[in-house]
C-alpha cells in the first residue's frame, strides 16, 4: 500500500521541487533588485524629508523602502518558500 502510495504521490513531488527551485532563483534574483531598489528609495526618501520639509511623503516612502529591503516581502517570500519546502518533504518522507 505504501509504494502505490509512493507512486502515486511521485509525480507531484517532483513537480513540487521544480517550482521550488524555481521560486527560489526569482526569489534570490528579486531580493537582489529590490535591495537596490529600496537603497535608492531610502535616500530619496531622506532627501524629501531634509530638503523639501514634507516629513509625511518622507515617511510614506520609507516605509516603502522598509517593504521592499530584504526585510519585507522578500523575508515573506522566502518563508512561504520554506513550508512549501517542508511540505515537499513530508510528502517525500511518506
Amino acid at each position: 500500500m505504501r509504494i502505490l502510495l509512493k507512486i502515486f504521490l511521485f509525480p507531484i513531488t517532483l513537480l513540487l521541487t521544480v517550482i521550488l527551485l524555481i521560486c527560489e532563483f526569482i526569489c534570490l534574483f528579486g531580493t537582489a533588485v529590490l535591495s537596490i531598489l529600496a537603497f535608492v528609495m531610502f535616500v530619496l526618501a531622506l532627501a524629501i524629508i531634509m530638503f523639501l520639509g514634507e516629513t509625511q511623503d518622507g515617511i510614506k516612502a520609507l516605509v516603502l523602502a522598509y517593504l521592499i529591503s530584504p526585510y519585507g516581502v522578500p523575508m515573506l517570500a522566502a518563508w512561504l518558500i520554506g513550508k512549501i519546502g517542508r511540505v515537499n518533504q513530508y510528502l517525500k518522507a511518506i
